[in-house]
């Protein structure tokens, strides 16, 4: 009814239950990430949907011997894994460890991918199962002689499609909605309706206007994050762009060199700070790392070292000039996002 109960990272098995044994609950959606499931399973015996947006290269590699992309994708699976019967797996028919999930799914398959020439896409459409793919500008849902198509216009989590991996995403949803046996109207709804402003999907990529310039807040803390994030900003128009970033210090030396090696061939200014919490890494040892990844950058001119995120924040609007754009990669997401809301309504009243 609106109202919340918990904050935090709710995403194991105790909030789960929490959220299940609520006596208003009609329908939960749970997020179920790799740190609860190893510590104690999932919080649910059986599930209608289980959704699988991507592993890509694998995140928190390194930690609590999981050491591959292939055991990433082993731990992931456990929610295909516990669909009911008369349920649906919704999954990622692009992404090579996604997509073989549908071996061990008890119920149907729904796979979604940008592409509906994919093999996988088109195997699994042929043999008369959902699908859904992006196709004139438009998201389509297919089941044999059926279909349904949802204009990427009317969806803004996409801004006009031009934000691939929120296209994903919507039509992960999409597929979620289906597979729940929504009426589409009710998905139109939805879909018209979501903004990922800061207060509504704090730290998921959240627009601003700063004095002509634009600011995108977002938490990618992975390779994989950071090259969807870079695509992303690449197509909206900018004359000088740059980004603020941190590094988780319980990623492995490569993931963390990597992020900045990405970003060195895409933003003229880099500005690196090192985050609140360090996750066991000594004084300096990610900013080392992060500038390491700089070296030989093809586009960055301009790059400095700050302690402190809001410090490096007030850093980077400094050097904005309107036509700017600045990616700002949060790490203590709340304060930051109420940190830049300020900076935005001060500038709005000048």
């Amino acid at each position: 009814n609106g109202r919340q109960i918990d904050s935090g990272d709710c995403s194991g098995p105790k909030s789960a239950r929490n959220v299940l044994a609520h006596p208003e609950v009609d329908a939960a959606i749970l997020e179920c990430a790799r740190g609860g499931v190893l510590r104690e399973g999932l919080g649910f015996d059986r599930c209608q949907v289980a959704v699988v947006t991507n592993v890509g290269e694998g995140d928190h590699l390194g930690l609590n011997f999981i050491t591959t992309v292939e055991d990433v994708m082993v731990l992931k699976r456990v929610i295909v894994q516990n669909v009911a019967p008369n349920g649906y797996a919704v999954l990622n028919a692009i992404d090579p460890h996604v997509a073989p999930m549908a071996n061990v799914c008890q119920g149907k398959v729904i796979y979604f991918g940008a592409d509906r020439h994919h093999h996988v896409m088109a195997t699994h459409r042929a043999q008369g199962n959902r699908v859904v793919y992006v196709d004139e500008g438009h998201i389509i849902c297919a089941e044999g002689a059926f279909k349904e198509t949802v204009a990427l216009a009317e969806i803004p989590l996409t801004r006009n499609g031009s934000i691939g991996f929120q296209v994903d995403n919507a039509m992960a949803s999409i597929g979620a909605a289906w597979a729940a046996d929504l009426p589409w109207d009710t998905i139109r709804r939805g879909l018209a309706s979501f903004h990922n402003d800061s207060s509504n999907a704090p730290g998921r990529f959240n627009v601003m206007d700063y004095k002509g310039a634009t600011i995108v807040a977002d938490y990618g803390h992975n390779p994989d994050a950071i090259r969807a994030l870079t695509q992303a900003v690449a197509s909206m128009p900018a004359n000088r762009r740059s980004v603020v970033i941190s590094g988780a210090g319980d990623r492995r030396d490569q993931d963390i060199v990597e992020q900045t090696r990405i970003l060195g061939a895409s933003f003229d200014d880099v500005i690196l700070y090192q985050d609140a919490c360090q996750r066991g890494r000594e004084d300096g040892e990610v900013l080392a790392l992060l500038r390491q990844g700089l070296e030989g950058a093809t586009r960055t001119s301009y790059t400095t070292d700050i302690h402190g995120e809001f410090i490096a924040i007030d850093h980077a609007l400094s050097r904005l000039q309107p036509g700017d754009l600045c990616l700002v990669l949060v790490d203590q997401v709340e304060e930051s996002l109420e940190h830049l809301r300020k900076h935005v309504e001060e500038a709005s009243k000048a």
